[in-house]
């Protein structure tokens, strides 16, 4: 390996500290920092890490994590999530305060800019016990951080006293040899003082961060309170005036967005972007965390490609084979096509409500899904990755059938998680083999399963690692795969990869071909992502153009995390074994979770909002979108609140955004007669547009990576700068007064309706019926939307002088306490007085089936375990109990799955023991065994 490096560039610190940290063997060659080192880009970029592949990793961060991973040290989630901190908080705002301190003299004003992200590391600090960020011993995020800051706090002069943690921890950090080193090396030891710093930022654009920006974007929780943003971005005369030519230039002879025409089909010469989101299980109903993980996210994006002009296919559809689909069948007395047939229905109108805009809604149901899928099997036999073998699985006597991985639960035999699936650990994240798991029990009816065997077919893993490898180095490095996708794929790869099975003992799913197997069909994760392809089948006949032409199309998969190995090791080992030149995954985008306040979602407890409850509440689709887009769990775990809806939509939709728009457009209606006036610009209104202009290039930087919260808070940050713009000048006011007053007016006024404009653009991945009524009151000219998003993004006076708008009306309505709490109880699992005896379960439940993934058992009393409860005196008080033990169990994963403090679990965790003795005594068991169950590590 090679690692370029130049003088004076602060991002050299964290590489060369890094690589000392970890000790790996790599030559060090320093280059002028305006050569081009990697020769497929057109500007220069350092530092840049040439791996032995020929490949070049020139993110620091990506180079410092593999640096990392090369040393064989495991990455902790603390441990990449200050990495993601750093890259996407920190470095941004340090950036900024390095040309304002170095180029503009400006030392006094860095406070505003740092303060935020410093404020938040000093009290992360404060909250800790341990010297370091993640342990008592120094780690690489301490390193990376260390050598982020050092430029600024190795000046004391810019040090504020109230940070002491902070302090100490820099100066604990400064004594490692490894950091010493490269500060040494990289700027020669003098911080802020080393020429060649100043030489290097001379040459480089100027960074702006506003400052709420850098407070708001990081340094809070996603759900929490955002202060006002009343700072301005640091702008160059230059740049002002550059923003303001662009704005001259209007929309004349810049290109509109084409209709769609279908079939859509891969163009030479054009982005050719194949878009996917996980395929839902037709048998649930979508809760809003499956909405905004898949298909919501997905369906932004795909919007924003085609403003974009880039040429985007957005498939998707139902997964409609294997267990589940049979239980639910078998639950609602229907044939398990019917039941397919049904929630397919269900599903499609759900994501209609919801505007998510496919090209393509299909099913794996399909002759299409068979002749696909049989065809990548046999490839894969005739080329010798299938092995054949005898496997141990679980059957339930009581269920009379063999039960699928999802349908087992038990303790993890790796981490000793209690709730481990039959196929994979959701704490530790190791693939499981359903008899591995220790005290497993059956999802559906909680009965013991026995071991059976029966012989199947196994995808040979191993035998393509090398293969799976080399790509994923190619992909992972050039792709906007996310931090978790990234991660959860390396802890596989690295434990070593494992024959997997292919096939299962099932009636309902694609029949496996060969002769041997007959009686079997394909597991769903080997069949189930193959459903992209056969959708795209049932699109059109040409679905090879998509698919086989890895040349030309970027493929773009959207899932919550759990659906990572399948995607990034499973499907990608199943094509590249086939070896019919298949389209692969190119970027990798998960979310974390999302909870519901408190909890999780569960349909069998009437806790949280399903898909098909959402349009009962009376808030617009629009509004839905925009809150769980705003609270995208993309960098960790997320909770929907009630309270926290009405909050963003009193204040950042209702007050902020759509008070400023509404403003606009009166103004030009009751000051103009709906005449955009004229308007003469001063300096004060070229700062606006340059504020604006520089919000939009962030938005659409943050929207090719698919960062689509954080360029939603672009928007909002330029309707912010247009409602303080408003407010100084008073146009309300001005027209009132002389003729100077009144041509002010004009252009504040006619500025602000532009302002208006490009922000309907923006927001029409987002809220795309808000964006449409935006257009339809101003009249916008077809030709915007085209315009504002080419290239790196132009701001342009869409709505010149004389140009007449419609009829301007509010966008938002209030949402009011009492309803948010009516809403709040409804969605809660609360149910009036009066209807709490008809709403108790006529028999008990056991925790496991009050899971939302989990189908209803048959009659409790069917099993001997419940006879006690059923036909006891304590029959009341064990249906009491088993609700209240479901209830303390997803508490105590939901603060587990939070990383809480261990003190708070540990009381929760004895909560729940208790509840359990006093379940066990009232069904008239013996409680010991749950107490020893309970203390297991």
């Amino acid at each position: 390996m090679k690692l370029f490096v130049s003088d004076g560039n602060p991002h050299c610190v964290k590489v060369l500290a890094v690589l000392e940290f970890t000790g790996v063997k790599c030559d060090v060659k320093h280059v002028n920092h305006e050569e081009r080192v990697v020769p497929y880009l057109s500007r220069p970029a350092l530092p840049a890490l040439l791996l032995p592949s020929g490949t070049y990793l020139f993110s620091p961060n990506s180079i410092c994590q593999y640096l990392i991973e090369v040393n064989g040290q495991e990455s902790s989630d603390i441990v990449n999530q200050w990495l993601e901190w750093e890259a996407t908080e920190l470095q941004p705002a340090v950036m900024q305060a390095l040309h304002m301190v170095v180029l503009q003299g400006k030392g006094a004003q860095t406070t505003r800019v740092l303060q935020g992200p410093l404020s938040y590391l000093d009290q992360s600090l404060s909250k800790r016990t341990t010297l370091f960020l993640t342990a008592e011993m120094v780690s690489v995020a301490d390193v990376v951080l260390w050598a982020a800051l050092y430029p600024i706090l190795s000046d004391s002069s810019l040090v504020s006293g109230n940070q002491t943690e902070l302090q100490h921890w820099f100066e604990r950090v400064g004594m490692l040899a490894a950091c010493g080193s490269a500060a040494q090396t990289a700027l020669h030891g003098k911080g802020l003082k080393a020429e060649s710093l100043k030489t290097y930022l001379q040459r480089q654009p100027s960074t702006h961060h506003g400052q709420g920006q850098v407070q708001g974007r990081g340094s809070q929780p996603c759900n929490s309170p955002e202060g006002d943003d009343d700072g301005d971005c640091v702008l160059s005369e230059e740049e002002i005036q550059s923003f303001a030519v662009t704005w001259g230039k209007g929309l004349a002879d810049l290109p509109m967005v084409p209709e769609r025409q279908h079939p859509i089909l891969p163009v030479e010469g054009k982005r050719n972007v194949l878009v996917t989101s996980a395929l839902p299980y037709v048998n649930n109903v979508p809760h809003l965390g499956n909405i905004i993980g898949c298909v919501l996210s997905a369906d932004v994006f795909a919007r924003y490609g085609r403003l974009r002009g880039w040429n985007v296919l957005y498939v998707c559809g139902t997964d409609e084979y294997g267990t589940a689909t049979e239980n639910k069948a078998r639950e609602e007395g229907l044939t398990a096509q019917q039941i397919c047939d049904k929630y397919h229905a269900v599903h499609a109108s759900i994501y209609q409500w919801f505007q998510v805009d496919f090209d393509f809604f299909g099913r794996t149901t399909t002759k299409k899904q068979t002749e696909i899928a049989q065809n990548i099997f046999w490839r894969l036999h005739e080329r010798g990755f299938l092995l054949e073998d005898i496997v141990e699985q679980l059957r339930c006597e009581a269920c009379q059938r063999f039960l699928a991985d999802r349908f087992v639960e038990g303790t993890c035999p790796y981490c000793s998680y209690p709730e481990a699936r039959g196929d994979q650990c959701d704490k530790c994240g190791k693939l499981i083999n359903a008899v591995e798991l220790r005290e497993p029990t059956c999802k559906v009816c909680s009965q013991t399963p026995v071991v059976q065997s029966s012989k199947h077919l196994f995808l040979d893993l191993p035998k393509l690692e090398a293969e799976l490898e080399q790509w994923l180095e190619k992909s992972t490095g050039s792709g906007d795969w996310t931090a978790n996708a990234k991660q959860i794929t390396r802890s596989w790869v690295r434990d070593g990869l494992k024959p997997r099975c292919i096939t299962r003992d099932l009636k309902w799913g694609t029949p496996v071909p060969h002769p041997d197997f007959s009686d079997k069909v394909f597991y769903v994760w080997f069949d189930a992502p193959i459903g992209y392809l056969s959708i795209t089948a049932n699109y059109t006949d040409q679905w090879e153009m998509w698919w086989k032409n890895p040349q030309q199309v970027e493929l773009y998969n959207f899932m919550a995390k759990d659906n990572v190995p399948f995607h990034s090791v499973v499907f990608p080992c199943s094509l590249l074994g086939a070896q019919d030149n298949y389209t692969l995954v190119n970027h990798l985008v998960a979310t974390e979770y999302l909870n519901y306040e408190d909890t999780k979602f569960s349909k069998s407890r009437g806790v949280g909002v399903f898909g098909d409850m959402a349009k009962d509440t009376g808030i617009p689709s629009d509004v839905w979108r925009f809150y769980l887009l705003y609270l995208r769990p993309e960098g960790q775990d997320s909770a929907f609140s009630w309270v926290d809806m009405a909050t963003k939509n009193n204040s950042e939709l209702l007050n902020n955004l759509g008070n400023f728009i509404n403003r606009a457009g009166m103004f030009v209606s009751k000051f103009f007669e709906s005449y955009v006036p004229a308007m003469d610009l001063q300096q004060e209104d070229k700062r606006l547009l340059a504020q604006v202009g520089w919000e939009l290039k962030q938005y659409m930087n943050l929207m090719d990576r698919v960062k689509i919260r954080d360029a939603l808070k672009c928007i909002l940050n330029i309707s912010r700068h247009g409602n303080q713009y408003i407010q100084v000048n008073e146009p309300w006011k001005k027209i009132k007064g002389d003729e100077t007053d009144r041509q002010r007016s004009g252009t504040v006024t006619g500025v602000s309706v532009n302002v208006a404009c490009l922000l309907s653009v923006m927001l029409q991945p987002y809220m795309p019926t808000v964006s449409q009524t935006i257009c339809q009151q101003l009249n916008a000219p077809p030709t915007v939307t085209g315009t504002m998003l080419q290239g790196t993004g132009n701001f342009v006076c869409s709505l010149p002088a004389g140009h007449h708008i419609g009829t301007v009306s509010p966008l938002f309505q209030k949402l009011e306490a009492e309803q948010i709490e009516s809403l709040k109880k409804r969605f809660g699992g609360q149910q009036p007085e009066e209807e709490e005896e008809e709403a108790k379960p006529k028999k008990p439940k056991t925790a496991a089936q009050t899971d939302v993934n989990a189908q209803p058992a048959p009659s409790p009393a069917s099993h001997p375990a419940a006879q006690t409860a059923v036909n006891g005196a304590d029959a009341e008080r064990a249906r009491e109990l088993t609700l209240a033990v479901a209830e303390q169990g997803e508490k105590v994963r939901t603060l587990k799955g939070q990383k809480a403090e261990k003190a708070v679990i540990g009381a929760e965790v004895t909560k729940l023991l208790e509840l359990k003795k006093q379940l066990s005594l009232a069904e008239g068991k013996h409680p010991e065994p749950v107490l020893i169950k309970g203390k297991k590590k």
